[in-house]
């Protein structure tokens, strides 16, 4: 039997992997803060801790396999490597897609492409992470790079129910770009067949993995497959990203370092190892969870009144200017 520590365990992404892992019957224990909405799964041992700070008792312990998925800073990487060396059989960073270069210079992205974001934060800090690991003599690292994976509870889009409620509206609903680029979403319980899969895998040391869907869909696509599933048709506004940056700076980062660049991924590299992965779960059935979880309970489908008068400013932002250039200039 595996013994395998979760640091996080309950949260979006790593929850299905949670139950995956104890489906497998491996010895499970989970390290969180005990905050999460989601319930405390059965068949894992749970040891609550406030922030990063880990549990002296663990260092009396032995792992199979250690999975991080709260580990964000070269600094986290720095204390874990401190923490787990001579304990473990290998140490799973979860990491991120994003860390990619941008733009793409060919697609379908594979492992191998350079790791290059200048325009967001977190993906820098997450490539710092990953090179802090590299330089780690001896240590056994396996890396694990997810892409815009969600669960029902996760709308895909930024202002998350605030734009499902402007769909039923009829309100505008801004789209990146002309809305044709191309972007993929994995469903967590589909992430969570790969990443089980590579656990306690010894061919998987000193590799990079990227778990993803093969479905790739335009992000007209996406808000329009929500608008179905929410018995709507949206009604986009297309502005281009650098817009929206200038108006909301967080958004910005987030599409100039990633979602307004295509992104479609080879998952050749997981399957030798995992060959049963496959993503099933289309965003189709995926958009119909998510709007049926909110729709059972009225308190889940909060409306951010911030973000609602943010896209009331861009859409008359883009109006403004379709009327200008209808003037001539």
């Amino acid at each position: 039997m595996k013994k395998v520590l979760f640091i996080g365990g309950t949260g979006v992404i790593s929850s299905a992997c949670t139950a995956k892992a104890i489906e497998r019957g491996m010895d499970l224990t989970l390290v969180t803060r005990g905050r999460s909405i989601r319930s405390m799964p059965k068949g894992a041992r749970h040891i609550k801790s406030d922030g990063y700070k880990l549990p002296t008792a663990l260092k009396r312990e032995r792992f199979d396999s250690v999975v991080n998925w709260i580990a964000y800073t070269p600094d986290h990487i720095e204390s874990d490597i401190s923490f787990f060396r001579g304990r473990i059989d290998q140490y799973v960073f979860i990491s991120s897609a994003s860390v990619y270069q941008v733009p793409p210079p060919a697609l379908p992205i594979t492992e191998e492409m350079p790791l290059d974001n200048p325009c967001w934060p977190y993906a820098r800090d997450k490539i710092e992470c990953e090179r802090r690991l590299r330089r780690s003599s001896g240590f056994p690292w396996t890396i694990v790079r997810p892409s815009h994976t969600y669960d029902r509870t996760l709308i895909p889009i930024r202002g998350r129910y605030t734009v499902i409620d402007r769909m039923r509206r009829g309100a505008g609903v801004v789209v990146h770009g002309d809305g044709t680029s191309l972007w993929v979403l994995t469903h967590h319980t589909d992430f969570a067949l790969g990443l089980v899969g590579l656990l306690g895998r010894s061919e998987t040391v000193g590799e990079a993995y990227h778990i993803t869907s093969d479905e790739c869909l335009t992000w007209n696509e996406i808000y329009r497959l929500l608008g179905r599933a929410a018995g709507a048709e949206p009604a986009l506004v297309h502005l281009p990203s650098e817009v929206i940056a200038a108006y909301a700076p967080d958004w910005g980062e987030s599409l100039l370092g990633d979602k307004a660049h295509s992104k479609i991924f080879d998952n050749g590299k997981v399957k030798k190892i995992v060959p049963e992965y496959r993503a099933a779960i289309p965003f189709a059935r995926g958009a119909e969870e998510i709007v049926a979880w909110y729709d059972a309970d009225s308190r889940r489908r909060t409306v951010d009144a911030a973000f609602d008068r943010l896209l009331d400013d861009l859409v008359s932002a883009h109006r403004r200017s379709m009327e200008t250039a209808q003037r001539g200039g």
